[in-house]
């Protein structure tokens, strides 16, 4: 099977490159565009050649084991993300001047943070995925807004339909969101916003399926914000 790199969904890309690179180890990142102008399908192409990506899982088992970094490449549409665990590669000498390390600076992408953070032992990683803080205070603002203006069942349908997969980090967000417009409306007499049903499960996808609908009333999340420089 030829190397899969072209997540087909939003949701695929966060979860592959959260679950399926980031969890294991991959901190080290480069993320950028691609021009408008170019086609992606030949970016792909030369990076998987120029970094021979196009490999086995037993082979890129047996390099590790070597002491050389793993290397994987992800791509949705015109963003797309290399990414390295530690090691020895030409990855760290041809990108040094814009490799990131995921434990320190998330990667944005359709309005998230992926990244990852310490557990309660200070010691073990694990990847986080939440709204970018400046859009999640828009959003909390927005609903701030809405609190005494909409009934509440209108703002938990408004709150289930906030367009980010609900893993733990966002569930939080969410939850933060909903505390402050119950504060509102508690001060006012209102109803409160039951918790019931706000918070969704996420659901598993499969990154480089064909493209399937977006689940109903769920819309995209908002477009990127472009990072760094095309390729």
């Amino acid at each position: 099977m030829a190397y899969q790199c072209v997540a087909t969904t939003v949701a695929g890309f966060v979860q592959q490159l959260a679950v399926g690179y980031i969890a294991r180890g991959y901190y080290f990142y480069v993320s950028g565009f691609i021009p408008p102008e170019k086609d992606p399908a030949q970016t792909d192409v030369k990076i998987i050649g120029q970094y021979g990506l196009d490999i086995s899982k037993w082979t890129r088992c047996r390099q590790r084991k070597d002491g050389k970094a793993g290397v994987q490449y992800l791509r949705y549409r015109h963003q797309f993300v290399l990414l390295a665990t530690h090691g020895e590669h030409p990855f760290f000498e041809e990108e040094a001047r814009m490799i990131r390390d995921a434990r320190v600076e998330p990667i944005k992408f359709a309005g998230y943070a992926i990244g990852c953070r310490q557990g309660r032992d200070k010691r073990a990683f694990h990847p986080s995925v939440r709204i970018r803080q400046e859009i999640y205070r828009d959003l909390k603002q927005r609903f701030e807004r809405l609190a005494l203006r909409q009934d509440a069942e209108a703002l938990a349908g408004a709150l289930r339909t906030v367009p980010f997969e609900p893993y733990a980090p966002v569930q939080d967000q969410i939850r933060c969101i909903l505390r402050a417009v119950n504060r509102s409306r508690k001060a006012a007499g209102l109803e409160l916003v039951p918790w019931q049903g706000v918070i969704r499960e996420r659901r598993v996808v499969r990154p480089f399926a064909a493209t399937t609908k977006t689940r109903p009333g769920v819309p995209d999340p908002p477009p990127a914000v472009r990072d760094s420089g095309g390729r």
